[in-house]
């Protein structure tokens, strides 16, 4: 029996616990005299228990093996960490899934950072910095020449701690010494960097489009109780 575990659905993107009953882990160890030795290939799958999605993650690892037997003892293989290679097989990226009420665009970009990121850092982090000042010409109406000004033009408009978590940025590698570039120029940047930069689009499309969108619905259905409560009042039917 394997340990439960924490989770949170990449489809549905709701947080739950993982018992084996939702997931299942493979292995296939090769070697046929390659360069590495012994390896092993390690698969899990594992399907979302919330009864509306259902949908099933998939992940492969290429690991490296070493003998921990004792000296004269039959050979005990074991798994040598961290990973040579991971394949995110299903979703085909770690983008969270966003409500469709926030531009088009914007998405794009960010699902697209995503799905590359691993594979280039520097395209991705591209792509993360122009969702970035997608995201504050849209929400704040704030252009300038560049993606620093606009930042700049930020503070004041939003809470300290959300600017504090935006201007972090610029203190990360190459992206901070890029941000008075074209937000086209693509500059060379660590798969740290830009998983950082993810993070922060990621925070941001919560923090501005969604919270909004869940204040204005608040708002509304306030309103529509308090037609209705005076509707009663006067013996009048509730409007549609």
């Amino acid at each position: 029996m394997g340990t439960p575990f924490s989770w949170n659905c990449p489809f549905c993107n709701q947080p739950t616990t993982i018992t084996d009953t939702n997931t299942n882990t493979n292995t296939h160890e090769f070697s046929h005299m390659n360069k590495d030795g012994l390896l092993r290939l390690k698969t899990q799958v594992i399907v979302c228990p919330n009864p509306e999605c259902r949908e099933y993650a998939i992940v492969a690892s290429l690991y490296k093996t070493e003998n921990i037997s004792p000296v004269n003892s039959p050979p005990y293989m074991m798994l040598v960490e961290p990973a040579l290679m991971t394949w995110t097989l299903r979703p085909k990226s770690g983008a969270k899934p966003f409500p469709a009420y926030i531009p088009k665009a914007i998405l794009d970009d960010y699902i697209e950072a995503c799905l590359i990121v691993c594979d280039s850092p520097k395209a991705s982090a591209t792509l993360s910095r122009r969702c970035l000042q997608g995201m504050i010409r849209d929400f704040w109406g704030i252009k300038d020449t560049t993606l620093a000004l606009e930042i700049n033009a930020l503070q004041g408009n939003i809470d300290s701690t959300t600017w504090a978590a935006i201007d972090a940025i610029r203190g990360v590698g190459n992206i901070g010494a890029h941000m008075e570039k074209d937000i086209n120029v693509i500059v060379d940047v660590e798969l740290e960097e830009a998983q950082q930069l993810i993070g922060l689009i990621e925070f941001l499309l919560k923090d501005w489009y969604v919270v909004r969108h869940e204040r204005e619905e608040h708002k509304k259905r306030v309103i529509a109780l308090g037609v209705a409560k005076a509707a009663a009042k006067k013996g009048t039917p509730t409007p549609p």
